[in-house]
């Protein structure tokens, strides 16, 4: 498969939270290398990996692309059940960055090697935006590229009463503010994904 994604000029093969799949990777991409395989390979994640599988994937993985989804433990109890979420993420991420360091890009603007943060605007500042961003400057590089997208909707269980405070999309002032905590945090490879739309929604800068 992945011999044939590149047959049809694929940039890259793209495994998307491939954790429990990982010693599969590992025992097919000798055979697709042998084949021909010359792709990168991006490991494409929520950060909530465990440890022993990046190991794994030392020197196999050319891009990492995470996400940093909260920064509040409670947050990530409350939204998504994992109240371990920050510590773990925070830990994957130095990992991956140790392993590959800061994303290159070729002279057509395509990703050859490296990291790519992703990280939700969530309403009400839940993912805790100011203190992602910070930590991602200090702790691993100002040079990190951050994908900063804007165009969480509301859906499914969010409709209900414990949920209300999520039950919005993201407003244009709450972006505004984002883009400035990244700025000031020190980041220079910003990459801000507008305009987003969430149903009559419309944010721009």
């Amino acid at each position: 498969m992945m011999l044939e994604l590149q047959a049809q000029a694929c940039h890259n093969v793209n495994f998307v939270t491939p954790d429990h799949v990982v010693p599969q990777i590992i025992e097919a991409l000798p055979l697709a290398i042998e084949g021909g395989l010359r792709l990168p390979i991006v490991y494409n994640t929520s950060a909530y990996d465990s440890m022993e599988t990046l190991e794994l994937m030392d020197g196999i993985v050319d891009i990492y692309m995470p996400d940093f989804k909260y920064w509040d433990p409670e947050m990530a109890r409350k939204y998504s059940r994992a109240a371990d979420y920050p510590e773990v993420a925070r830990r994957t991420l130095k990992e991956m960055y140790r392993q590959v360091g800061d994303l290159v890009i070729d002279e057509n603007g395509l990703a050859e090697r490296g990291l790519i943060v992703r990280h939700l605007i969530l309403p009400g500042n839940i993912a805790g935006t100011r203190e992602v961003v910070r930590w991602i400057a200090h702790e691993l590089s100002p040079t990190t590229y951050v994908n900063l997208m804007a165009q969480y909707c509301p859906a499914g269980k969010v409709s209900r009463t414990e949920y209300a405070e999520i039950n919005r999309a993201v407003t244009a002032r709450e972006y505004e503010e984002a883009l400035d905590d990244t700025w000031r945090a020190g980041l220079l490879r910003l990459d801000p994904r507008r305009p987003s739309y969430c149903g009559h929604l419309t944010i721009t800068r």
